[in-house]
């Protein structure tokens, strides 16, 4: 005989199994109107310009790419962990110093060997504070952002720091063009490492701890994850993307100096946020947040080679990450 309280729990547990459905449709939806939107502006830009499809835009836009994409993969890793990193590009900034310090006295390999491991430490010095402070990880990374910055003004005395002349071609070796139709070595280091972190976050026990953390940490730690572990190793990985990044501004301008992308982290969170990696945690994949990259820097593209004021790109782009917020909040109350 059915009880009362049977019927509750039966009609409780189809209103969430259709809860999910419909989280599932949106989601599906969401992806589908992500990339559709690609499609469109490269269509567009294809018939309204020369320019667009000729292999010197498509190299230069894979370039362009490249450091908002290891940003974006960092800022993607963290968010899906439930927390954010407002630190990235000033670790991206101490990192390249490092490598032009370090370099000027040791060597190329050696200065680059420094700034990955100066990116990872300073990384997990943000994980240990987030962690044992427990201070919100968007202030928390705020303040250290502004330490950072401090140490980097510090390192280079406020100056613009160059690495010796005579090692100044080397050092400007991941801004070189490859034999692979001139795709330079910079959007090659970007590519292995995006596809690293979708690996890591997609088929590893490591990755579905990222999402357990991400998607309720009190339950996460019931299940025995060590979520304090987990959140160090987050932001050291975050790190080491900021770090590469600074790598390849430093080899294009063939120096570093404190105010090294100044804004950047911005650009790389509505990145994330645009390609559909939930800002609540636990939600979002690598890949996401490279579509949202290729928007972002699709839309730069086009406001050039059209000659449009650049001043709109900024309302395009909010407008774009208050969609993207809109839809999650909207598709969390779906599931609710």
């Amino acid at each position: 005989m059915t009880t009362t309280a049977d019927a509750e729990a039966a009609l409780d547990a189809a209103g969430r199994a259709g809860g999910r459905a419909a989280a599932s449709r949106f989601t599906r939806l969401h992806d589908f109107g992500i990339v559709l939107t690609v499609v469109v502006i490269v269509v567009a830009l294809s018939l309204t310009t020369q320019t667009f499809l000729t292999t010197g835009n498509l190299v230069n836009l894979l370039d362009q790419a490249a450091v908002v994409g290891l940003l974006a993969c960092a800022a993607t890793i963290v968010i899906i962990s439930g927390a954010f990193d407002l630190s990235i590009t000033a670790v991206l900034a101490v990192s390249a110093i490092t490598a032009v310090v370090v370099t000027t006295h040791a060597g190329v390999p050696a200065g680059m060997i420094a700034a990955v491991l100066a990116g990872g430490a300073l990384g997990a010095l943000n994980g240990l504070v987030v962690v044992t402070v427990k201070v919100h990880s968007f202030i928390a990374t705020l303040a250290l952002s502004i330490m950072y910055r401090g140490l980097a003004v510090i390192l280079t005395a406020g100056a613009i720091v160059y690495p010796q002349e005579s090692l100044l071609q080397a050092f400007q070796a991941l801004s070189w063009p490859t034999v692979l139709g001139g795709i330079t070595a910079s959007s090659l280091l970007f590519l292995l490492v995006a596809g690293v972190c979708w690996v890591v976050l997609a088929r590893t026990t490591f990755g579905r701890r990222v999402y357990a953390v991400g998607g309720s940490e009190e339950a996460a730690r019931l299940s025995g994850i060590r979520v304090g572990t987990i959140r160090i190793a987050v932001f050291a990985i975050s790190g080491v993307c900021a770090a590469l990044a600074g790598l390849i501004l430093a080899a294009r301008g063939g120096s570093a100096q404190a105010s090294m992308g100044t804004g950047m982290e911005l650009t790389a969170i509505a990145a994330a946020v645009v390609g559909g990696t939930s800002v609540l945690g636990g939600e979002g994949a690598i890949w996401r947040g490279l579509i949202g990259v290729v928007l972002i820097t699709l839309i730069g593209n086009g406001f050039n080679l059209l000659g449009w004021d650049t001043i709109y790109q900024q309302v395009v782009q909010g407008a774009l990450i208050l969609g993207a917020v809109s839809f999650d909040r909207l598709l969390r109350g779906r599931r609710s």
